[in-house]
Formats: structure tokens, sequence, C-alpha cells
């Protein structure tokens, strides 16, 4: 270990959850989520992160019309176990049915428990999207559904599939997302039928239910290929949504009946249905 590392504290005026994908899209290490922002810690000195933070500001601005206070300030600190202290100030969350924590804190005996370990990516709750996702999986996966879960990431969402009796399938066109579902599955002691690296058109059979939390631009673009793995009474959860690309991605299924829409911040999960 090192004598010295640096910490950078970036806070924020507003659009947290934007910020947060762009960390987590961008960074070679993980980190901390506060109020108002976020904590990164390096061995390595953070001004690239610093700069790539005040071009996207830039480009978010413009893109919203809106004014965002940004703020970096990068300090050289003296290295201590901060790791472990940072591992025991996660709080494990509750999200409808399913109890999420690590695998260092105890399991809850009265709900459906999720074990991911999230190293120093993992914040003091979950993005949006993700708990939208579970809860409507909660309400729509019954035993023995077929589900598949397209961009799987860390496998959050089949493993609570796979815990509820459903038989589950997932992909993910990034090798080092199927590799986390694999090792989450096997941390969760669920087995999945079919994972792979790849696209859901590659999908050798039809679903009870679809779930897509990615992008708006890409669920409009992969559009027909997640309605065609949908059995006709399927259905399917799309999530990723920014509330003001809504009305986009519901053009690309309009053949589609809106069963139920749940917001959150800024963020929209539908769930829809042939028929």
């Amino acid at each position: 270990m090192q004598e010295h590392y640096f910490e950078l504290v970036v806070k924020l005026s507003s659009h947290h959850s934007l910020f947060s994908d762009f960390l987590s899209d961008t960074l070679p290490v993980g980190f901390e989520e506060i109020d108002d922002g976020f904590i990164v810690r390096s061995e390595d000195e953070l001004g690239t992160i610093v700069w790539g933070l005040e071009q996207f500001n830039e480009a978010l601005q413009k893109a919203l019309g809106k004014n965002i206070e940004l703020e970096c300030i990068q300090t050289k600190q003296k290295n201590s176990d901060w790791v472990k202290e940072y591992q025991q100030s996660i709080r494990a969350i509750q999200i409808d049915k399913f109890y999420i924590h690590p695998t260092w804190d105890e399991a809850n005996p009265d709900l459906i428990n999720i074990v991911i370990d999230p190293a120093l990516a993992f914040g003091t709750g979950h993005h949006p999207t993700t708990a939208s996702s579970l809860k409507a999986i909660a309400k729509y996966v019954s035993k023995d559904s077929l589900l598949l879960d397209v961009g799987c990431g860390s496998g959050i969402l089949g493993v609570g599939a796979a815990k509820l009796g459903a038989q589950v399938d997932a992909c993910d066109t990034d090798i080092v997302c199927v590799e986390n579902t694999h090792k989450n599955a096997n941390l969760n002691e669920v087995v999945f039928n079919n994972l792979w690296e790849g696209s859901c058109s590659i999908a050798k059979g039809k679903y009870d239910i679809v779930v897509a939390n990615i992008v708006a631009d890409v669920l409009t673009f992969i559009a027909n290929d997640l309605k065609k793995v949908l059995k006709d009474d399927g259905i399917l959860i799309l999530s990723g949504i920014l509330d003001k690309y809504e009305e986009k991605v519901l053009g690309f299924y309009k053949d589609l009946q809106i069963l139920e829409r749940i917001a959150q911040e800024e963020w929209v999960t539908l769930i829809l249905k042939r028929g």
C-alpha cells in the first residue's frame, strides 16, 4: 500500500444520477455517493477525472438548458484502511420484497435477500432505475415465469427474478457484465438457464417477461428485437428512461399496451404488454 492516496470530493447542485452514470462508465476505480455528490479515491492523481466531469457538465448544461453548479476539490491524504472504513459505512436497502445487502451484512429473514458485493462503487442507495425494475419484477414475475434480462449488468434483476422462482436467461454486450452476473448468481446460489455475451437477438426462445434496464436510445434501437423474443401475452419491462425521452421511447412500442408507469426522480420505468 502506498503512503498516500488522492481524494476527490465532487459536489453538485442537481442531476446527481446523471453524473453517477457518467462516473460508473468512465472511472477505473469505484466511488462513494454522498448527499450532494461523490467522493473518488485513488492512488493516482485524479486531474483527468476532474477535466472529464467539467466537460460532461458543460455538455449537460447545453443539452438541458439549465445551470448545474459543479465543485471538484482534490486533496492528498495519508493512506489508511479506508476501504474497510467505507465498507463499514454501507447500509443494506429494502426494495419492495427484496433486501439487497453485501456479504458482510446480515440477511433479513423476513424478505427475499439479494447479496451483491458492491466494493467501492456501491453508494448509499440504488439507482432509481434499478429500484423501479425490482419493484416491477416483484409484482409481475411468478414461479416458473420465463424471463430474459437484457443488458444484465451486475445481474441483480435476474437474481431477483430467479429468487421468485423464474427461469432466467440473461445477456449483455459487455463481457465484464456477463462475468459479474455469473459471479453474483453463484453468490446468491441461483442458476441462470443461459447467460451470454451479445444481444437479445440471438435468444433461442420466447419469454413471459423481458426486462431491459438500459438507456432510452438503446431501447428504441432494439425495440424490434425485444418484441420478437416476447410471447404473445408477454410483459415487457423497460427502464433507464429519462422522463423527457418517455414519449420518444413509447413511439417505438405503439403496438403494446401500457400496464403501468413507475416514476422516480427524473427516471421512468414502463411495463408494457401485448394486446
